[in-house]
């Protein structure tokens, strides 16, 4: 491989950040895009971004025409992981269309799916579906692209009382979930932070040649919601429960988020659709990528604890 630039889009996202980590240690040159200046307040992502080798910072509006022509030139591999930062279709088409020009080898682009195409009576989600638009159109325009469909981040619980995955401390010292998942349907689990990155590397060592317009679901266990509890449990060594029922919100969210919760209720809950649609398994496909996942226990012992104090919390002491 003699040109070893990576582009990295949502640098400081969990997916990013997980590959940024991974690529410099492994001597890619890193073109790092952030939306904002990194400042001290941005924590330990921004931090360690700007500590890492063989990693330069682009910062700047994806809505920016002029900072997304030059993005990918002199680029031949990509990473992409949009969020709503404005109009995300818009912006999805954007950066491959600059991503084409610039002749990018392989883009590997976070998708997920829309679910209401692969069955009338699933609603499709708003942050989902606004992502397989764009693969759709990266499929359409011939960019040589792999797409990954992130499971659900372990990283999500907290404490806090934020909607979904709070894993809520109990007055005796124990935890309980609520969500509206069926309590012995499988999920799909992905620690983002520490297992994106080696997969993506594999992927891209791979080469389109293997994996060109190939779907892959990144997710490492099949958990049901009652063995996440279980694996909480053994992890903190305090009692877990899961209990299904509807997701509250006790917080102030933005409305799309909002429309987001509302959507996962009904197609999680009320259809106990596949989450990722009919069309990927998982997790065989991500295994045979990379093997040293962080399984849920070992997140809940090792990893959970330090992400609740770094949030204030001191349950743990």
């Amino acid at each position: 491989m003699t040109n070893r630039t990576l582009v990295i889009v949502n640098a400081t996202g969990r997916q990013g950040a997980s590959l940024a980590r991974v690529a410099s240690a492994v001597g890619y040159s890193v073109r790092a895009h952030i939306t904002t200046k990194l400042s001290e307040k941005d924590g330990a992502v921004a931090k360690e971004l700007r500590e890492l080798d063989n990693l330069e910072i682009v910062q700047g509006s994806l809505e920016d025409d002029q900072l997304v022509s030059q993005l990918f030139v002199g680029a031949r591999r990509a990473f992409i992981n949009t969020i709503s930062w404005g109009d995300e279709v818009a912006i999805g088409k954007a950066l491959a269309n600059a991503a084409k020009k610039a002749g990018v080898q392989h883009y590997v682009y976070s998708s997920m799916p829309d679910h209401a195409v692969f069955n009338k009576g699933w609603p499709s989600l708003p942050l989902w579906s606004c992502k397989f638009t764009v693969e759709n159109y990266i499929r359409q325009i011939g960019l040589p692209a792999t797409f990954v469909y992130a499971g659900i981040y372990n990283n999500n619980f907290t404490s806090l009382p934020y909607p979904l995955f709070c894993m809520k401390l109990q007055p005796n010292g124990s935890f309980a979930w609520t969500a509206p998942f069926h309590p012995d349907k499988p999920l799909p689990w992905l620690d983002a932070e520490h297992d994106v990155g080696p997969a993506v590397i594999q992927i891209l060592k791979d080469g389109p040649q293997k994996w060109s317009g190939h779907r892959i679901g990144l997710a490492y266990q099949l958990l049901t919601p009652r063995q996440v509890c279980e694996a909480f449990a053994r992890g903190l060594r305090r009692p877990c429960s899961y209990k299904r029922g509807p997701i509250t919100v006790e917080v102030p969210i933005p409305s799309g988020y909002r429309s987001q919760l509302e959507g996962i209720e009904e197609l999680f809950g009320k259809c106990e659709a596949p989450y990722f649609g009919p069309d990927i398994e998982a997790p065989k496909e991500a295994l045979g990528l990379w093997e040293g996942y962080r399984g849920m226990e070992e997140y809940a012992r090792e990893v959970f604890p330090l992400e609740e104090a770094a949030n204030g919390l001191t349950w743990m002491h």
